[in-house]
């Protein structure tokens, strides 16, 4: 069941010359809905400005299309201040030396929660069982004759400051978005007044739009009203409302039939999971994977390994597992595809450190998976050798999403250092919060540890506190090693976060570049590289020829 809603809108030019306000609604398709949500925006454009109306427009058409083109990972206020973000810089830039100035209040309503954001002077309410009740603050001076001055609006400052509210949908309640048109005339009272008296949103929206210019506003005058119907099951927020209904698997054993799935055999067993080879009704094989008895008590267990399911689906690619779709499920689990090869860490023990044209074939593989998850706002936080399994069919996939981490959807306990103590970024020791930065680093050390078959600071023990200095060169253990390479790996392990590698994308760059240069520079020729012994060679040898020579006339 998709959430249900009944909208309308209504906007009106007044006395005034030209409509400078906009109004904005996307409905997109269900899948987007469901991971995005629904779009309801109203702007007004400051009159004062070069254009308000302009300024109205293009915001409300880059919140549009920018919104829906952000991961859906990220969290709806992070997604909206982005983009704002950016678009006030637009507004600054384009006014031909004039500011653009528009008001914003934007409301998204995705799954069962709704998200507001305001800048400026037109107003939000929600109203519920005859109460209405007011969401927004108005941005303007305080001081008498100055109630009508902007202190906040996009492209009125460099630095934009925009108010969020998050809450919880109720069903059968209404948000009003209205402009300053509306309420400044009619007041509270008389809005109430007339939502109680309509019978659809789109009436209540026209009604309040002719009753503001009726009452004399001298101003462009916008309403849109949205009715929330029903609320839907199944996002990740209903998921982990299921928890409480979703017991722990019983003990499975070779050759049950659980849910569906035949069951092979226990394969992996930790105290933070269990993991079971199953096969479907058409014989192929999926790894089950779910929590022992001993984490039943456990607040976050469940909810980790739910949310652990939720990224792989959100990074459905060659590099990483399948994950199942279980839509019937009983019990707290999940089931993602096995991939037949072996982990890095096995190979590493079987034949040794990676040899330089594999390793090249390997680091930009794992580099663009890293670089999927970050633009997705997913951290692994437990990259190693044991999480990267090299397929039988040539692909390199990262496993292991069960320290995961997305900023607004995950949550730690208090102290706690997530992931293996060799690969962890000294910053994260000092108690700094998650980072790409910090993956990146654990890349690194796993790129150094894949060549050398040691870590460039040593082996960490999860007891110790360690100092970090400077790398050992990975050069030390391979002198087969072009210098560039060297030069990159050790940027990439730097103690110090600011000189590091920013993203995945530029060590890639830094890797195709450094491949590309070495190709293409030809060895010198030896007398270039080493004249003192080329001609200390040719000495040697006229020495030893003559002395031949003349040894060969004294015998004739």
């Amino acid at each position: 069941m998709s959430l249900q809603l009944n909208f309308g809108q209504a906007s009106a030019t007044g006395p005034r010359a030209e409509n400078q306000d906009a109004l904005r609604v996307v409905t997109p398709a269900p899948v987007l809905a469901a991971s995005k949500g629904y779009l309801f925006a109203l702007a007004d454009g400051v009159s004062q400005c070069a254009d308000g109306g302009l300024a109205a427009r293009a915001t409300l058409q880059a919140l549009a299309l920018d919104y829906y083109a952000t991961p859906e990972t990220w969290a709806v206020a992070q997604s909206l201040e982005r983009l704002l973000l950016a678009h006030n810089r637009w507004l600054q830039a384009n006014g031909g030396g004039q500011p653009l100035l528009t008001t914003l209040t934007a409301l998204v309503l995705r799954g069962r929660r709704f998200t507001l954001a305001h800048v400026g002077d037109c107003r939000a309410y929600r109203w519920l069982d005859g109460t209405l009740e007011r969401l927004t603050e108005d941005h303007v001076w305080e001081q008498p004759g100055m109630q009508h001055v902007l202190k906040r609006a996009l492209g009125l400052d460099q630095h934009l400051v925009v108010d969020y509210l998050d809450g919880e949908l109720r069903e059968g309640e209404h948000f009003l978005l209205v402009s300053d048109g509306v309420w400044a005339v009619l007041g509270d009272s008389h809005i109430q007044h007339i939502l109680q008296d309509a019978h659809d949103p789109t009436a209540a929206a026209q009604a309040l739009v002719s009753a503001a210019h009726l009452a004399g506003s001298q101003d462009n005058a916008s309403a849109l009203l949205v009715q929330v119907g029903t609320l839907p099951q199944g996002d990740l927020a209903d998921t982990l409302a299921q928890l409480e209904h979703w017991p722990l698997p019983p003990k499975l054993r070779e050759g049950q039939n659980f849910e569906g799935w035949q069951i092979e055999r226990l394969i992996a067993e930790s105290r933070q999971s269990l993991v079971y080879r199953v096969r479907d009704a058409q014989g192929r094989r999926w790894l089950l994977k779910t929590l022992p008895p001993s984490r039943h008590d456990e607040a976050q267990a469940g909810p980790a390994l739910l949310l652990e399911e939720w990224f792989l689906r959100r990074v459905a690619g060659r590099n990483f597992p399948e994950v199942h779709a279980v839509p019937e499920r009983q019990h707290l689990y999940y089931v993602q595809r096995e991939h037949c090869g072996q982990t890095l860490a096995e190979h590493l023990r079987l034949s040794g450190p990676l040899g330089l044209p594999e390793w090249l074939d390997i680091a930009p593989r794992l580099l663009r998976a890293l670089g999927m998850l970050h633009r997705r706002n997913i951290l692994h936080r437990d990259l190693k050798p044991e999480n990267l399994l090299w397929g039988d069919d040539g692909e390199l996939r990262v496993l292991d999403f069960g320290l995961a981490y997305c900023p607004g959807l995950s949550q730690d306990e208090v102290h706690s250092l997530p992931g293996t103590p060799s690969y962890i970024a000294p910053e994260a020791f000092a108690g700094v919060a998650p980072s790409a930065q910090q993956d990146l680093y654990a890349a690194g050390v796993t790129l150094y540890h894949l060549l050398t078959g040691h870590y460039p600071y040593g082996e960490i023990e999860a007891f110790q506190h360690p100092r970090f200095g400077t790398p050992t060169p990975a050069s030390r253990y391979r002198p087969d090693l072009p210098n560039w390479l060297d030069e990159c790996l050790n940027r990439a392990l730097s103690a110090d976060p600011a000189q590091r590698l920013e993203t995945a994308e530029q060590w890639l760059l830094l890797l195709e570049h450094g491949e590309r240069q070495a190709l293409s520079v030809r060895p010198r020729p030896l007398l270039e590289r080493e004249p003192l012994k080329v001609w200390r060679g040719l000495a040697l040898f006229s020495l030893v020829l003559n002395l031949l020579l003349i040894v060969l006339a004294l015998q004739g």
